[in-house]
């Protein structure tokens, strides 16, 4: 599985999460998420292996040491999916390359 469809299914696998989850009162909130994080698993799947993100990603061990593992992001990036609730898909991977380029330096 290459590094983008590894994202993406990272993605498609917290938004079914979010759609399983029932919360009394919560306005919408995992119905809302579900959808974003969705919307951004189908948009990075159409995303090549030579998205400038990628490289982001190995350089930040999200795929391993290697650099071939599954996408396995550290608690910042995991919290900022897990918390997405709306935007558009390409603003989810600029915070995830904004998160991860600042735990870089």
């Amino acid at each position: 599985m290459s590094g983008i469809e590894s994202l993406a299914e990272y993605l498609r696998a917290e938004g079914r999460r979010k759609l399983d989850r029932v919360e009394v009162r919560d306005d919408g909130r995992n119905a809302r998420s579900a959808l974003a994080l969705l919307d951004a698993a189908a948009y990075t799947a159409s995303l090549g292996d030579d998205d400038p993100l990628v490289g982001v990603l190995v350089d930040a061990g999200c795929f391993g040491p290697h650099g071939f593992g599954e996408f396995r992001p550290g608690e910042q990036v995991a919290g900022l999916i897990r918390s997405w609730e709306s935007g558009e898909p390409w603003q989810l991977l600029m915070a995830i390359r904004f998160a991860l380029r600042g735990s870089l330096t």
